[in-house]
This record gives C-alpha cells, sequence and structure tokens, in this order.
C-alpha cells in the first residue's frame, strides 16, 4: 500500500464522496467513545452496516489517498487526545454461521446462510465478500489478549494443538470479522460445541483475532483456525488463505503491523462432541477441579474462564473502571538465549539469589512474565495511588486503566513509566501490545 499522507479533508467532501458507498457519515465523534480504554480525540467516522458499504467505502477512500482506521471493538488500541488526520470506518456486522461439516446443516444468527459443498467445505458466500470488513494492526484496534503473571505459562513451542484427531470433519463456525468476540465464542458453545472456551471473554472482534494470534488459558487462534478470507487493499483481490501462510508466532502474524490486507472473515474448526480443549492451563484446570490435560464440557469451561477474567478485571463492566483499560498491555518478554543469565543475575542482585524466577521455553530464548517483572520492579497493583486518571488495575497489574477522566497522554505516561522502571531494574525492555495511532511510548 502507498504510504498516505495525514490530511484533513472537509466533512462536505467526506459526505459528497461517500454518499454512494451506503455508509453513515458523522463528523467529529470522540474516538474515546469507541474504545474500551476511552481516550482519543475526534475524527469523522463513516459506520458500515453491510459488507457492501464497508468495501465500497474503503476503496473510495483508498482511491483518494485519504488515511482510514477501521475500528470494530476497539478493544486493544489507543488513540491520540489529537484524533486521527482521516477517516475512521467503523464496522456494525456481526455474522456468525455454523456449519456441521458432514451433513451440510446451517445455523445462522445473523447475515446469509453459508452454503456447503459436498465436501463439506464452506463455499464462496452469494455475495462478493461478507457481511463485515476488517482492517489489520496497522490502521486497527486488535482483540485485548490475556496475558497475565500466568500467560507465561503457555510458551508457543510448549503450547500443544488440540488433538488433530477431535477436530477430523469437525463442525465449522465462520464469523464476520465485525461480529463481537466473545458472542462467536458463546454463540458455538451454546450450539453444544467446544474448542473456542478457552477464549472466552477477551473484548474485540472476530476479524482481530488471527491479526496477532490471539491466545489464554492454553489455545491460541493458530490451533484451531482453518482459514482467513483477506481483501488485498492494493489488487482488490478476495481470497480465503490458509493458516500456513499467516506467520503465526506469539501473539504476532504476518498481518500484524501491517495494512496491505483486510480481514473480511474467519474460520475455525470446533469439537463437535461439545468437549472442551484439554486443559493445558494450571490455573483453570484446578479452578475446574480437573487434572492437565483432561477435557471437560465446554459450557462448563467457559464458565471457569469467564469467573477467572471476572476476577482480574479482564471482563468489560462498564460500572468498573478496572476494566476501562486495553487488556494486557505488555507482551511477555523473550529474552535471548545469551542474555538470559545476565537478567537472571540483575534480578537476583535486587530481589536476592533465592527467589524463583518463572521462565517458560521459548522458540527464540526464554520467556519472562510480563506480571511478575512489573510488581517486582515496585509497581504494585493501582500504581501510582488513587488519585492517578490512569492507574495500574487494581486486580491486575499488566492492565493499565483509566479511572474515569483520564487522556491518552496520561495513559501514555504510565505505560512509560512503567516499561522504564522494568527496564532500569532488570535490563528488559517490555513491549507495548496494544496499537497506537497518532502517538509512540
Amino acid at each position: 500500500m502507498p504510504v498516505r499522507t495525514s490530511r484533513v479533508v472537509p466533512f462536505e467532501h467526506l459526505r459528497d464522496m461517500l454518499a454512494t458507498t451506503g455508509a453513515r457519515l458523522r463528523d467529529a465523534v470522540p474516538l474515546a467513545e469507541l474504545t474500551t480504554l476511552r481516550v482519543g480525540g475526534p475524527a469523522p467516522v463513516a459506520d458500515c452496516a453491510t459488507t457492501e458499504a464497508l468495501v465500497a467505502t474503503v476503496r473510495a477512500l483508498d482511491a483518494a489517498d485519504i488515511p482510514v482506521l477501521l475500528v470494530a471493538g476497539g478493544s486493544n488500541l489507543l488513540v491520540a487526545d489529537e484524533g486521527f488526520p482521516g477517516v475512521v470506518v467503523r464496522i456494525a456486522t456481526a455474522g456468525v454461521r455454523i456449519t456441521a461439516a458432514t451433513t451440510g446443516a446451517v445455523s445462522t444468527t445473523s447475515g446469509t446462510a453459508v452454503v456447503t459443498s459436498h465436501t463439506g467445505a464452506p463455499a464462496a458466500p452469494a455475495v462478493d465478500v461478507p457481511h463485515s470488513v476488517r482492517d489489520v494492526a496497522g490502521n486497527v484496534d486488535t482483540v485485548a489478549v490475556e496475558a497475565d503473571a500466568h500467560d507465561a505459562a503457555r510458551s508457543d513451542a510448549a503450547a500443544a494443538a488440540p488433538d488433530e484427531a477431535d477436530l477430523t470433519g469437525a463442525v465449522r463456525v465462520i464469523a464476520e470479522a465485525g461480529a463481537n468476540w466473545d458472542a462467536v465464542v458463546a454463540e458455538t458453545v451454546a450450539a453444544g460445541y467446544g474448542g473456542l472456551e478457552c477464549l472466552s471473554g477477551i473484548p474485540g472482534s472476530a476479524g482481530a483475532t488471527p491479526v496477532q494470534n490471539v491466545g489464554a488459558y492454553g489455545v491460541e487462534v493458530a490451533h484451531l483456525l482453518t482459514r482467513v478470507q483477506l481483501l488485498d487493499r492494493a489488487s482488490g483481490e478476495i481470497a480465503w488463505v490458509d493458516p500456513a501462510e499467516l506467520g503465526f508466532g506469539y501473539r504476532t502474524s504476518v498481518l500484524k503491523h501491517s495494512d496491505h490486507a483486510v480481514v473480511l472473515a474467519v474460520e475455525f474448526a470446533l469439537r463437535a462432541d461439545g468437549s472442551s480443549a484439554p486443559l493445558r492451563y494450571r490455573e483453570l484446570a484446578a479452578a475446574l477441579g480437573a487434572e492437565e490435560g483432561e477435557s471437560r464440557p465446554a459450557a462448563e469451561v467457559r464458565a471457569g474462564v469467564l469467573r477467572l477474567r471476572a476476577g482480574k478485571g479482564m471482563v468489560l463492566d462498564p460500572a468498573d473502571h478496572d476494566t476501562w483499560s486495553a487488556g494486557s498491555f505488555f507482551t511477555n518478554p523473550v529474552v535471548p538465549a545469551a542474555r538470559v543469565e545476565e537478567v537472571r543475575a540483575a534480578i537476583a542482585a535486587r530481589l536476592g539469589s533465592d527467589v524463583a524466577v518463572p521462565t517458560y521455553p521459548a522458540p527464540d530464548g526464554v520467556k519472562f512474565s510480563a506480571g511478575w517483572l512489573i510488581e517486582r520492579a515496585g509497581f504494585a497493583k493501582g500504581f501510582p495511588d488513587e488519585s492517578a486518571p490512569a492507574r495500574l488495575s487494581t486486580k491486575h497489574t499488566l492492565a493499565l486503566t483509566n479511572r474515569g477522566a483520564a487522556k491518552a497522554s496520561d495513559v501514555v505516561a504510565l505505560a512509560r513509566t512503567v516499561r522504564d522502571g522494568v527496564a532500569e531494574r532488570f535490563g528488559i525492555r517490555l513491549e507495548p501490545e496494544p496499537v497506537t495511532v497518532g502517538l509512540t511510548l
């Protein structure tokens, strides 16, 4: 995609340009209204309720070389107080369809039903694209990810995918990119299928999940994703892409930090017998009274995950400022093998040589727990104090929260304080997880 120069376009010009796209255009909308952090300045917003409107709007803005920010759930997005110098395209669609691969049966909650082929694979939709479009990373918010002090225990190297036999001839769910992610999970569980239950309670949209390989409680999107439908913004071509082409890694993919492709739809394999993925996450297994590796009914596991997340302030609740966040703000750092002893020595020098440091194998080194490092660096839950407009969650040190009146600049200042403090004490630089728009950390 060509680099687009930020520029202010008169609202009247935008209104004329988008008049035939089907979008509803609003001027100077505070982007704080569209993000779970509830910060961000104003921008024109084009609300798109259909795929046709969404595609037409994006194409029109691209052709005019106007910067585009696509927003669905706004759950992992930090926008500057100055707003966005272009047009925000808001995805307002929510289709979810479940197909039984062996029978061709279809369950549709909204949108057009998917027709299955004789082989059981969903055929192309009747329209060119599904009923929602999702940009990727550089121009978009992405789903907030569970990555607390315990999440580091599930490295990509160690986390095994669900048994392939469990997914042979599996039921599939196709979610349009703007669908609320937890609603997708809830729909599959309510229909009697398993597989996605460990990803319950994560705010954001379905189309964002493959962008950063969303994961929680021992399950990652890469384990269950069967294909992704992408729109190439340069060529205009639309195609289903195999997960092997997406370069999945720890909370990343080739889609992250790129605006070349737009995620249109995602398809996941489900467990037809209604059982959960094997419980490989110790905290969750213990909470359910189960053994690690055991499967339980998906509905039981979903309920357990939601209880654990709620206890950490990781389930959205307008009345709870601990949930006014972008989820976990920092990723668990992977330290190259050559630096591990140096980091251990820095930790020992500050905390003592007998302290137990949680570390886990990772493909490119050793993974440390970001939450553990933050707390041991002196940043306790609720830091800095009750009077601060932006604080660490009182339940979860990885979440940076808006206490009701914070601005983006307050969140940035807190993030820098925590990041720099951990680096100074332990020699590890934490990397932010949210996508930032109009600001840098």
